[in-house]
């Protein structure tokens, strides 16, 4: 039980940081193979892994993170446009509504609409609280993918 947590875990690690591998797919298949394994428990790690995943993509939008060559900005603007103005007011949109803030990353931790990749980005742009981010982030993933792992066993427990 251990080892496959621990695949779990790094399949949700990189599942986080590369949108190409599909962690979902990976759960179905662990909970057809080993029905045993407690669903609470592949939450839990899963949802660990995702978000720490994530917060690298959370750091580097808050730019804490120094990003490769190729991914930064080849020249930086000197005037600062309606753009800025516009970062701006959403940053202190965050800061005054920070209950709207968190519904939105608790909705995208959960239901990935809107995807949860973007929003962690935004989140991290527009400096939402870090503890704001783990909180509903954990939440929202821990519910998705215990309810995916609940899902065989109450389809099969349905037909």
């Amino acid at each position: 039980m251990i080892g496959l947590l621990s695949t779990t875990f790094g399949v949700a690690v990189v599942s986080a940081l590369m949108p190409l591998i599909s962690v979902e797919l990976f759960v179905i298949g662990l909970v057809l193979k080993s029905p045993d394994l407690p669903w609470w428990a592949l939450a839990l790690v899963i949802a660990t892994g995702q978000i720490i995943g994530k917060m690298l993509y959370f750091y580097a939008a808050r730019g804490v993170i120094r990003l490769p060559a190729f991914l930064r900005r080849r020249t930086e603007r000197k005037s600062k446009g309606r753009w800025a103005a516009w970062i701006e007011r959403f940053r202190a949109t965050c800061r005054k509504r920070p209950l709207w803030t968190g519904g939105v990353l608790l909705v995208s931790a959960t239901a990935s609409l809107p995807p949860f990749a973007a929003i962690v980005f935004v989140a991290g742009w527009a400096k939402v609280p870090l503890s704001t981010f783990l909180v509903t982030g954990f939440i929202g993933r821990f519910l998705r993918f215990g309810l995916l792992a609940i899902a065989p066993g109450a389809l099969v427990a349905w037909i």
